[in-house]
């Protein structure tokens, strides 16, 4: 790991923090079917979408369902093989103006990249929880599952005369990755669980990212694998689902009982522009009969609707 963090102070009342940070790290548990059939590599005939092409030399094919170990039925496997990356520059700026004003904004610019990063369906999010390939772990390097590539915070309060008081907190974030997949496993490999990507569609032209609720991304950018035995091309995580924007408010209000005791009362404003702040999308492209219909479809927010608080608060 190395990190470096410098802080320049400007007068009492401004200071600026910037750093670099890099860490990689390796031997990062991972998962995966059990080791069932032999791949091999060939050239095969490219998915009956694109007639009269074919599939790259070196394209893993499965050509028969019958496990390497019959004795043993689909498991997990766990294995330390997996490294992971993160580099970002992060600015601080602090500013303590006159008239009990202060104002803080905080940036982040960061890239996460690993080959897994995930211990099971729970954690995995938006991609499949297991190595889509386990013949070829290098194909699942890519985003991490939790990289987000922006993220700013600014903060401001100013106390009034009187007790008064308000506060002010934006957050503003770009999405997480996430990663199309398939509904069953076509791969031959024994796995019954569904890790398997699409290839990427070399005919497709126009934006993967529509951007709405109904459809964040086209599915058609995507072709199913041609029959069993295949695993797609699309790289994990190589999609990037809706970002963050939010603005919190209080107003808050200081009431003198005694010398050592007084009342707070607090009004608190959650999201209080109302901003629908989208989940990430339905990842599931394919199902054995084609395209789903759910393909990219969002049917939940990642924060609540705007919510309005009031209380009291004795201080002592």
């Amino acid at each position: 790991m190395f990190g470096k963090k410098n802080i320049r102070e400007y007068g009492r009342n401004l200071a600026l923090a910037a750093g670099v940070t890099v860490l990689a790290l390796g031997a990062l548990p991972q998962a995966k079917a059990s080791d069932t059939d032999k791949a091999v590599k060939m050239t095969f005939s490219a998915p009956v979408q694109i007639p009269g092409k074919t599939l790259p030399a070196g394209t893993y094919y499965v050509p028969t369902t019958t496990r390497a170990n019959n004795t043993i039925a689909n498991t997990w496997t766990y294995f330390s093989e997996g490294d992971s990356s993160y580099n970002a520059l992060q600015v601080d700026i602090n500013h303590r103006f006159s008239h009990s004003f202060a104002l803080r904004g905080a940036y982040t610019w960061s890239k996460t990249i690993d080959d897994g990063d995930s211990l099971n369906a729970t954690a995995s999010g938006g991609e499949p929880a297991l190595a889509s390939n386990p013949f070829d772990l290098r194909a699942d390097r890519g985003l991490g599952n939790f990289d987000v590539r922006n993220v700013a915070v600014i903060n401001a309060s100013y106390a009034f005369k009187r007790g008064w008081t308000v506060n002010s907190i934006v957050t503003l974030q770009g999405g997480f990755p996430f990663t199309p997949q398939l509904s069953y496993n076509p791969s031959n490999n024994g796995d019954t669980r569904n890790p398997v990507r699409p290839y990427v569609n070399p005919l497709f032209t126009g934006p993967v990212i529509l951007g709405s609720p109904n459809q964040w991304f086209n599915p058609a950018a995507f072709l199913a694998p041609p029959t069993a035995g295949f695993y797609g091309n699309l790289g994990r995580d190589t999609l990037i689902g809706p970002g963050l924007a939010t603005w919190d408010f209080s107003l808050l209000k200081d009431m003198r009982i005694r010398e050592k005791l007084k009342l707070q009362f607090r009004a608190e404003f959650f999201n209080l522009l109302n901003r629908a702040n989208f989940n990430s999308p339905n990842a599931v492209t394919f199902t054995p009969t084609g395209v789903s219909p759910t393909a990219g479809l969002i049917t939940s927010t990642s924060t609540t609707s705007r919510q309005i608080q009031f209380g009291l608060k004795l201080l002592w």
